[in-house]
């Protein structure tokens, strides 16, 4: 994409430009939204743009003396939008990886507009917390959404539907099976997202109920979950294909590995060599997924660990060759043995 483009315009004439480091959307019918931006975050029915802006190192090391609020209306003065009807997002995830998605059905139509990037900042929901707040932190978005619905709907059902669009977020990174960096739990997003959601107050197609029952709850969430999975594999490369390893499954339960290479009675290369092979047979990856699984019950005191432990050792005799059944046998015996 080059500099000040038109990439995308909508059913509803909105326009999305690319701005160098920034995805502006020109809003071209009254609007209401709701925004997580500390610029007109909130709920608000008189704006006439939205942003996501990619935050380079230099803007980071600017930004620790300086408001976020003040960047952002410099951003938007800078492009010649009003920043009085102007909220956006950022985030570290650069806007050449942006994915765009549209759902249709009848008279409804939904865009989801997405950046993401989880290698370093997905986290679970309830996981313990990074900082303690009290006199305002900035912080960076990395999982980032826009989403424009052609329909009116009520502030209520906005608020709704953006329930369901942080709902299918989780359901995105759950089917990839994305670790928490902070737990050994599924991410259920980043530390730091951002969302916007705009309804068309000028539509005479009025939606009264946003929910997972509704089309629209439907197209929200469809939209969501391919803009992230979109999003994710441009920005850090992960996939469904690059999720089914065994070595990448392990990661979430993390464990000392030079500890398992140190209690190993063979030689390392030779083994790590055929440990990258074995990893990707089909058979190990569904034992290890198993035994995973059996740890994860046990942890929320679904299964007792004595009967995981010995559900768990059944299951190697599936294994195909000596090194995943070596590796699972030392989590197993980390997380299950008493």
């Amino acid at each position: 994409m080059s500099n000040n483009r038109l990439i995308f315009k909508t059913s509803t004439s909105d326009e999305v430009y690319y701005f160098k480091d920034s995805i502006f959307i020109k809003f071209f019918n009254k609007r209401n939204t709701l925004s997580t931006s500390v610029l007109n975050g909130g709920i608000h029915n008189d704006l006439n743009f939205v942003f996501n802006h990619h935050l380079s190192q230099d803007n980071i090391d600017y930004l620790e003396n300086h408001n976020l609020n003040d960047y952002l209306i410099n951003l938007c003065s800078n492009y010649n939008f009003n920043p009085l009807k102007s909220t956006g997002l950022v985030t570290l995830a650069l806007m050449k990886n942006l994915s765009i998605v549209t759902m249709m059905y009848k008279k409804l139509d939904v865009t989801a507009i997405t950046t993401a990037g989880v290698r370093v900042n997905a986290v679970c929901a309830g996981d313990d917390a990074s900082y303690y707040e009290e006199n305002g932190e900035f912080n960076f978005g990395t999982i980032n959404t826009i989403l424009l619905i052609n329909s009116k709907l009520d502030d209520n059902v906005l608020v709704e539907a953006f329930m369901v669009a942080s709902e299918a977020k989780s359901v995105a990174l759950n089917n990839l099976k994305i670790p928490s960096q902070f737990s050994n739990n599924f991410a259920t997003g980043t530390g730091t997202d951002g969302l916007v959601i705009a309804s068309n107050l000028d539509s005479d197609n009025s939606i009264t109920n946003a929910g997972k029952h509704s089309k629209l709850g439907e197209l929200i969430g469809k939209s969501i979950v391919e803009s992230i999975h979109v999003a994710i594999k441009k920005q850090v490369w992960i996939t469904a294909s690059s999720q089914s390893n065994v070595l990448v499954l392990l990661n979430r339960y993390k464990l000392n590995i030079n500890e398992f290479y140190d209690s190993l009675n063979q030689e390392k290369h030779s083994f790590i060599s055929q440990l990258k092979i074995d990893s990707k047979i089909q058979e190990n990856i569904a034992v290890t997924s198993s035994i995973l699984n059996l740890i994860d019950d046990v942890e929320k005191g679904i299964l007792k660990k004595d009967n995981a432990y010995k559900l768990a050792n059944s299951f190697l005799q599936y294994c195909r060759g000596d090194t995943v059944n070596y590796l699972l046998a030392f989590w197993i015996e980390k997380f299950l043995q008493n």
